[in-house]
């Protein structure tokens, strides 16, 4: 922690100094709210503690300035006995705190530790909540889609425990978020936290936080994200990646809506509307005794399931829409639309990475589309292991005698082989989908 101490009597910026060196927090020190300034913009602080009345620019300016055109720097003031009015017109301006003169240093160290915790939630919040949207629900054609708009539109509003299951990149953080917008809840936090992405000896002090001293380096007590969450939503993203042991300790939360800190006693009632999401088979988890069967039921109280993309494909035009008008606005172009050739190359393709895919193949095509309309040249598709087209007869090109008869065969084996699955035949023959589709057509074999 590095604090700011500004005041223009030397022995009392020397004393408040050394008293919170001993707390080993570094301090920097200022004579008056010129100094100040300056030290503002050359160095970070975590906080400031400010006299009200100094020499040149006192405490009041120097809050102005803050507000006006410096930094979010929590201010602690220090005012005289008789200056209250001066510490209510400071806290109007943006002060957390004063402290009146003479004062107890282990009191300024009190509110100095308070107001660095409340700084450190409110950075954590940010920071969840700022993360830009890349994947939206819009409207849609495909039946199930619109069955999970329509679910989604049913449950928001209560304060049901959800689990969203689908692949990655079809949108379960978004599904989650829009619940939370449609929920009375929603002016309180949204916090999304990957179970995955944390290492798991960090895990249970992220979620339900630690007083202080619970172990080495908690010097001061931290709310985890049960708490953070406070009244609003808590997205717990792959669900399945909870380790087995902390398993127990969320079910309690579900079941009592209290949790206990690390190195705590107390139990703290917690209000977070609790969402899950996972891309993995819970129930097959269950199975395998990797997931507790009672918490699997806690969390399936309502489940919305969220389909791949190459499982409805007509979306994929209406996806395009939304994302032209999206990154118009986002790269500053007037792309009016897309050729059909570039559309039909995207309805062809599988889509592995689904609607997040997709975007990331729209920015790419914006950026380097030079006319006024998206061409198949602008489409670039990443081909990977597995999606290499191969080198075969299936050229699209005129076949005749007995060519044309080796690509019948091949066509029907493939189709077959994958009990009539177009997209998979087709990544079995090296060709597109839409040339399948063709072929198919062309020697009648619909009903396979």
């Amino acid at each position: 922690m590095k604090v700011l101490i500004v005041d223009d009597e030397k022995n009392i910026r020397d004393s408040i100094a050394r008293f919170l060196k001993t707390e080993s927090i570094e301090v920097k020190t200022a004579e008056n709210g010129i100094s100040a300034k300056r030290l503002i913009q050359e160095e970070y602080f975590q906080a400031a503690v400010v006299d009200l009345k100094m020499p040149g620019m006192d405490g009041l300016q120097l809050l102005k300035w803050l507000k006006e055109e410096g930094p979010n720097l929590p201010v602690i003031m220090i005012s005289a006995f008789g200056e209250i009015s001066d510490a209510v017109e400071a806290m109007k301006l943006g002060a957390r705190d004063y402290i009146v003169k003479p004062f107890d240093p282990e009191t300024l160290i009190i509110k100095l530790k308070k107001l660095l915790e409340e700084k450190l939630i409110e950075d954590r919040v940010k920071l969840l909540n700022k993360s830009e949207q890349t994947i939206e629900i819009v409207a849609a054609d495909n039946s199930r889609m619109q069955e999970v708009i329509r679910l989604v539109e049913k449950v928001a509003p209560t304060p049901t425990t959800i689990l969203i299951t689908g692949p990655s990149g079809t949108g379960k953080e978004v599904v989650a978020r829009t619940i939370h917008n449609i929920h009375p809840g929603s002016k309180f936090p949204f916090v999304a936290v990957n179970i995955g992405g944390i290492p798991e000896n960090l895990l249970e002090s992220e979620l339900f936080g630690y007083e202080k001293g619970a172990f080495t380096g908690a010097n001061v007590r931290k709310q985890g994200l049960f708490e953070i969450a406070s009244s609003g939503t808590l997205l717990l993203d792959e669900i399945g990646d909870m380790p087995i042991q902390l398993q127990v300790k969320l079910l309690r939360v579900l079941q009592e809506k209290k949790i206990q800190r690390l190195g705590g006693t107390n139990l703290i009632p917690v209000d977070a509307r609790i969402i899950a999401a996972t891309n993995q088979n819970l129930e097959k988890l269950v199975e395998d005794g990797r997931f507790r069967e009672d918490l699997y039921f806690r969390l399936n109280v309502f489940q919305i399931e969220i389909p791949p993309l190459r499982d409805r494909r007509e979306d994929i035009p209406i996806l395009v829409s939304h994302f032209i008008n999206k990154f118009n606005n986002k790269l500053g172009k007037n792309i009016t639309g897309i050729e059909d050739e570039a559309l039909s190359i995207l309805m062809d393709y599988d889509f592995p990475g689904n609607v997040r895919e997709l975007e990331n193949i729209m920015e790419r095509a914006f950026i380097l589309c030079e006319g006024g309309k998206i061409t198949s040249k602008d489409i670039v598709i990443r081909e990977t292991k597995g999606r290499i087209p191969k080198k075969n007869i299936l050229s699209g090109k005129a076949l005749s005698g007995k060519l044309k008869d080796i690509e019948r065969n091949a066509i029907m084996e493939a189709l077959l082989k994958w009990d009539g699955n177009r997209t998979r035949a087709a990544e079995e023959l090296g060709i597109t989908r839409r040339t399948l589709l063709n072929k198919i057509n062309e020697y009648n074999l619909k009903n396979i």
